[in-house]
C-alpha cells in the first residue's frame, strides 16, 4: 500500500506526490518482482542525501494506535 502525500498543482489539477519512503519502498517492490533495477549506494548521484531523510521525518504522518 502506497501512502499519498503533499499535494502538486500542475495546469489547475491537484495531485498527491509520494514521500520519499513510499519511493524507496516501491522500488524494493519492483526489485523483489524481478524489475532489474539495483538500489543506488549512498553517496552516489541520484541518490538520497542525509538531508533528504531528515525532511521527509519532519513531513511523515504518524498513525495513532500502531506500533511496529
Amino acid at each position: 500500500m502506497v501512502k499519498e502525500a503533499k499535494p502538486q498543482e500542475r495546469d489547475g489539477d491537484v495531485k498527491m506526490k509520494n514521500g520519499l519512503y513510499a519511493n524507496i519502498n516501491a522500488k524494493r517492490d519492483r526489485i523483489k518482482a524481478g524489475s532489474g533495477e539495483k538500489m543506488r549506494k549512498p553517496g552516489t548521484k541520484g541518490a538520497p542525501t542525509a538531508s533528504a531523510f531528515k525532511q521527509s521525518l519532519k513531513t511523515a504522518k504518524t498513525t495513532k494506535g500502531k506500533t511496529k
